[in-house]
């Protein structure tokens, strides 16, 4: 048989758009109804089956089997996952569909949808309409009106303090609230994050604003693709811009103050210590949602994502704990266990490997990062003032798609850039 040609026929081509396109759209559509206007106590008996019909069904799915570690039994949580973040492997999950109010882990798919808008230099002085409408009770960085920010100086606001004043204003940057809603609407449906509802761009507890385990963590993997959500999610503390001040000479200055990462796992606090491997991603905490948790870890060449929404123990971070638990059960776990689904990739992204030859990954936001089979370079630390991170730049392979024959295979493997790599502490 002769070796197949590198170029594909355009009929070809466009009939295997078309099919993926139907393929990706259609049944997930018909699983996502609209949110629910009072949360449930209980799951669905049936939810969305995006990304295999075992994610859909209410309960624990697991493939336990002969040399497969048994899942910790002291797990609360009432929806979680853990994936593998490059093949796309639901290793296990619990209620992974079940449409819960995801509080700040919501600001993830702000950012994924948001970071590509304006370079970090881009400064902004905040107009009092600005900080409208922020909830009350709400986390905050400190931003003070009629002062000057950079981007940069926001987006550190918004991963390390989860504020929702820095929200507020890079949202009136973006046309205001509702144009950036309906952004984040739009990008989640590309994303296949068909659960997700987004009313406030925040995560502040709103009417049916809801999420799901699942979504979280496909929207987490479509963040780590950018080089600064990397960067900005790894960061452990910061300087941050204070308010301009006289000082006894009468002279306006302008100081700083630090701030901490509220990832408890990256940045530890007393009953939890820094996790082995660990490069953020983000946690949440309101009445509504109770705590949510979204991370990623790194640990022999193996790289997990685990989201635990709403744990019931009334413990301190009981979120992190058991995250922590199935990091470690899904590091034990990975090659022994059999997948009970699969993170899909973007619609987007899905189409655009219907193209003959390698897709490139996305690299820093804005800018496009190094080609397919780029081996990646070693770290160096993060700029801006941080501490404790540092960002490995290389390029892992790219999706390709076979064409052969008529018949439409797609690799689903979608392969993260080298994750931020945290330097261990004295």
């Amino acid at each position: 048989m002769p070796a197949p040609k590198n170029t594909v026929r355009p009929w070809l081509l466009a009939a295997a758009t078309v099919l993926l396109s139907t393929t990706l759209t259609a049944p997930a559509a018909l699983a996502a109804p609209k949110p629910s206007t009072t949360p449930s106590a209980t799951p669905p008996a049936s939810m969305s089956t995006v990304g295999g019909a075992r994610l859909g069904q209410p309960g624990t799915q697991v493939n336990l089997a002969s040399g497969v570690p048994v899942l910790p039994k002291d797990l609360s949580a009432r929806s979680w996952i853990v994936a593998d973040a490059e093949s796309g492997e639901v290793l296990a999950a619990h209620n992974a569909h079940w449409r819960l109010a995801p509080a700040s882990t919501l600001k993830m798919l702000f950012a994924d949808t948001l970071l590509p808008k304006w370079p970090g230099t881009t400064e902004h002085k905040v107009e009092v309409s600005d900080l409208a409408g922020i909830g009350s009770g709400s986390s905050m960085v400190g931003i003070k009106e009629e002062e000057t920010y950079t981007v940069h100086d926001l987006w550190l606001g918004v991963f390390l303090r989860s504020g929702n004043d820095a929200v507020h204003v890079l949202s009136a940057m973006n046309g205001g609230v509702k144009n950036t809603v309906a952004e984040m609407n739009e990008h989640a449906d590309d994303l296949q994050a068909l659960d997700t509802y987004v009313v406030s761009p925040d995560g502040y507890d709103a009417e049916r604003q809801v999420s799901s385990a699942y979504d979280l963590t496909l929207i987490a993997r479509s963040g780590l693709q950018k080089k600064d959500f990397r960067e900005y999610a790894a960061t452990v503390r910061a300087k941050f811009p204070g308010e301009t001040k006289k000082n006894k000479k009468g002279k306006k200055v302008r100081g700083s103050f630090e701030i901490q990462n509220t990832n408890r796992l990256l940045s530890g606090d007393f009953d939890v210590p820094v996790y082995q491997g660990i490069a953020g991603v983000k946690n949440g905490n309101t009445t509504n949602a109770g705590a949510t948790f979204t991370g990623v870890a790194e640990r022999g060449g193996k790289v997990l994502l685990v989201t635990v929404m709403n744990p019931q123990k009334n413990e301190s971070n009981a979120v992190y704990k058991e995250t922590a638990r199935l990091f470690d059960w899904g590091f034990r776990a990975a090659g022994k266990v059999e997948p009970v689904g699969e993170l899909v990739p973007p619609k987007s992204a899905a189409v655009a490997t219907a193209r003959p030859g390698p897709s490139a990954s996305p690299g820093e936001a804005g800018g496009a990062g190094a080609g397919a089979g780029s081996k990646p370079v070693a770290s160096a630390p993060a700029g801006g003032g941080t501490d404790g991170a540092g960002i490995a730049l290389g390029i892992v392979g790219g999706v390709l798609v076979l064409l052969a024959g008529g018949a439409f295979l797609v690799n689903r493997r979608w392969p993260l850039p080298d994750l931020v790599r945290r330097r261990s502490r004295p």
